[in-house]
This record gives C-alpha cells, structure tokens and sequence, in this order.
C-alpha cells in the first residue's frame, strides 16, 4: 500500500473516531452523558436502562476498538501487533463491562470518580492512545 494512501485512511479513521464522539448524544443511548457533565459528586445517579445502556456501550466500544485496531494496522503493518491488541482489546472490554455494570448497578456517590474514568475507556478510545506508543516504543527497541 502507497504510504500517501495510508497516511490518507489514517487520517479518515481519526474522523471516524472524532465522528463518534461529535455525534454522541444522537448515535448512543446514555444518560450518564449528561450526568458527567454536571457536578456528578454531589448528585444522585440519573435513572437508566441497564440492558439498553449496557448494549449501546458495548457498540460504542467496538466501534471505537474496530477503527483503533485499523488504526493500529495502518500504522504499524504487523499481524503479531494486531493480534495480541485484538486479545488486549477482548479482555479489556469483559473486565471493564463487569466493573461498569457494578457500578451501574450500585451507584454510590463515593465510587462516581472510579465509575467516570472505567466507563471513559468504554466508550473512547484510549487504549490505542496507550498503543500506540507502546508498540512504537517496541518497534525501534527490536
């Protein structure tokens, strides 16, 4: 693949995911949008629905984790790379939906800050923002 063609998906798989974000409230079901947005350490947890939020999370995230993997790809051109952060990526989301439906669950003012940040890495993509240096970093070490 011409290195001009890749620079070019690249860029259009950073719109893809800024797309995402831009277009939240309309693409996905989540009350805790709005939640976050205020003064959430003093406020009561907003009523929401457990299945339809937990299924919306769960495309967003692999959305996000679709076009990160690509990204990932594009970037680094290594099936050894892509394989394990498909692996990463898997277990991520398993460990990271178990907590953020105990918190959805069990709201308690207290655990708001711990809840905010697990479901940050649900629904952005921050793990390709970890990747992405990690495997730089590995790549000019090998």
């Amino acid at each position: 693949m011409n290195k001009n063609v890749r620079y070019i998906l690249i860029f259009l798989a950073i719109v893809a995911l800024a797309a995402i974000r831009y277009f939240e409230n309309d693409l996905f079901y989540d009350p805790y949008l709005q939640f976050f947005k205020n003064d959430y350490l003093y406020i009561d947890s907003p009523r929401r629905e457990t299945f339809k939020l937990s299924l919306f999370t769960t495309l967003r995230y692999i959305l996000n984790s679709g076009i990160s993997l690509w990204i990932l790809w594009l970037v680094f051109r290594d099936k050894g790379i892509l394989k394990f952060s498909t692996i990463l990526y898997f277990i991520a989301y398993l460990v990271l939906l178990a907590l953020f439906l105990y918190f959805v669950i069990n709201p308690r003012q207290e655990d708001y800050y711990l809840f905010f940040n697990i479901r940050r890495f649900l629904i952005q993509p921050l793990i390709l923002i970890i990747l992405l240096p990690a495997f730089y970093y590995y790549k000019i070490k090998r």
